[in-house]
């Protein structure tokens, strides 16, 4: 859940404290129609000038430029929570390991996988198990170093382990201060969640039905005390730009944060069976790829390569793409080890583009991560990888994975590092979760509202930086698919350099709520939206 609606759920919250308390009656919720002019559907596949919205113009792409033209198929790496294999719009492109049988309980094609017929699962066992929750890494840190420093003082150390006592001394006050704002948090939203239960309550009653919308709401003549405060709840909500959706999946944010995220006895890595410490050792796991909660994931993939064809669902960017699905991401922070090990996988089984989109604020084991990219730089695969949602500028403080190495101090040629951006003019141009960055972000993408795949052969618009990297993904597996003799740094060139450009262009700067802005070219490298039709049209003139 990204920055801006941290922002509402605390305005929200802070409505509640002032007004009167409520009880619970019942635990019934009613989506309000939206107030705000909405995205339409598909529209990151659209063209601002025929569609007059900042998509990425998919549409004029195969109407003008692809045509008849043959296209070669992509092998496309998602390192997520897991993918719905069998959804209606994804099942037809999801890659199979034709050199494995499945089921015989054999690594047929040697690779130290058994069974790995449509990826792997690098966060479970050999049983089937898997995890699904874990830390943040900031956890992990904090009760790493609380063993070793708690009661301690600086002057008891020196050198290394003096530079260890500091930073521990950093994550210590990083930590409680995300406990504290957790616990203060789902205090407050479950008074809004009590005070919105009983305003939905007061409103059935009065229309007399169960769905209505705010001008049914604000149109109510009666003047009692209830009605009025029930009018205040669902106002605030709708001048906030919230949903009750949003109140749902906040409260549900802080109950995990403080169970799992945050939770110091929580430990669930033993559940793998790896040797946790050894971070060379590769071969753990299991085959099951879908995972317990593989929303995230599923999304992802359908942007990046849900069937253009069978009239269903939506349309993905890239037309001839296989998915291969490497199931690295919890909900929690993911583990360096796992990361690294699902790039040399994605390598190694055929991959020419990798998708990651997530992230988090620090990586103790970053020197291996950087030894995987270094590997996947090597074998010319291209890395496509979200900014983050912190609404904060990157070149101040990393998001990590990072294409920056540590020892070199170089950075990885095959990196496209991705910000948000919406189909909403001047304010909304940057998305205001969005990270940014002049020099760590390479270019935006569409990332709000975006409506795509979910489990169960179903659709729901998400929103993240999370959906602007496979935004580009699949416009690089797109233009492979159709010149596939470029290689990755030329196809990471062609992708920013055709993007729209709008280095002018005076933008609200993401995670500001002050009406600060800042010129679009210091949020990214190149000042630019991704767009297909351009870098077809730009690959085109690389082929020759």
């Amino acid at each position: 859940m990204h920055k801006r609606l941290f922002a509402v759920l605390v305005l929200l919250s802070v409505f509640v404290i002032t007004s009167a308390q409520y009880s619970v009656k019942d635990n019934t919720f009613v989506q309000l129609q939206d107030t705000l002019t909405e995205a339409p559907k598909d529209w990151f596949n659209l063209d601002y000038q025929t569609d007059k919205v900042r998509g990425v113009s998919t549409e004029k792409a195969y109407a003008e430029l692809l045509g008849n033209k043959k296209s070669t198929t992509v092998i496309v790496a998602i390192l997520d929570s897991g993918i719905d294999i069998e959804h209606e719009d994804l099942k037809d492109q999801i890659w199979v390991n034709t050199k494995e049988i499945a089921g015989n309980g054999v690594d047929d094609d040697k690779n130290g996988y058994i069974d790995d017929i449509n990826g792997w699962n690098f966060i479970g066992n050999a049983k089937g198990e898997m995890i699904d929750h874990d830390n943040l890494e900031l956890t992990r840190l904090y009760v790493k170093y609380k063993k070793k420093f708690d009661g301690k003082s600086a002057t008891d150390f020196n050198g290394k382990e003096r530079e260890e006592f500091d930073f521990y001394q950093e994550i210590k006050k990083a930590y409680e201060k995300e406990l504290q704002e957790a616990k203060t948090m789902n205090a407050m939203l479950g008074q809004f969640m009590i005070a919105y239960t009983k305003a939905d309550s007061t409103i059935k009653s009065v229309l007399n039905k169960d769905e209505y919308t705010l001008e049914e709401v604000n149109a109510i003549e009666n003047d009692s005390e209830d009605v009025s405060t029930a009018k205040q709840v669902f106002g605030t909500i709708a001048m906030m730009g919230a949903t009750v959706d949003d109140l749902i999946e906040g409260v549900e944010h802080y109950k995990e944060q403080l169970e799992y995220n945050l939770n110091t006895e929580f430990e669930p890595r033993a559940l793998v069976g790896d040797n946790y410490e050894n971070k060379k050792e590769k071969f753990y796991g299991n085959n099951l790829v879908e995972g317990p909660d593989a929303t995230h994931g599923t999304h992802v993939a359908g942007i990046i390569g849900a069937n253009r064809n069978n009239e269903i669902g939506m349309k993905g960017i890239a037309n001839d793409v296989k998915i291969m699905v490497i199931r690295t991401v919890p909900n929690g922070d993911e583990r360096d080890k796992d990361v690294a090990n699902a790039i040399y996988y994605a390598v190694d089984n055929g991959a020419q583009i990798i998708n990651m989109s997530f992230g988090k604020d620090y990586s103790p084991d970053k020197e291996f991560v950087d030894k995987a990219v270094k590997y996947a730089e090597k074998k010319g695969v291209l890395i496509i990888h979200a900014a983050g949602n912190d609404g904060r500028d990157t070149d101040a403080r990393r998001n990590y994975p990072h294409p920056e190495y540590d020892k070199s101090g170089k950075w990885a040629s095959n990196w496209i590092e991705v910000g948000a951006s919406s189909w909403e003019d001047k304010d909304g141009f940057a998305a205001n979760f969005s990270n940014y960055g002049e020099k760590t972000v390479s270019v935006f993408a569409p990332g709000v509202a975006i409506y795509s795949t979910v489990p169960d052969n179903s659709y729901k618009n998400l929103q993240g930086t999370s959906m602007a990297a496979p935004v580009v993904t699949g416009i690089a597996a797109l233009v492979l698919s159709y010149y596939p003799n470029l290689k990755a740094e030329d196809l990471r060139k062609i992708i920013l350099e055709s993007s729209v450009k709008y280095p002018d262009v005076e933008v609200n700067v993401p995670g500001t709520n002050n009406g600060k802005t800042e010129k679009f070219s210091k949020l990214c490298q190149t000042a630019g939206v991704v767009n297909a039709y351009n870098a077809l049209k730009m690959a085109e003139g690389y082929k020759k």
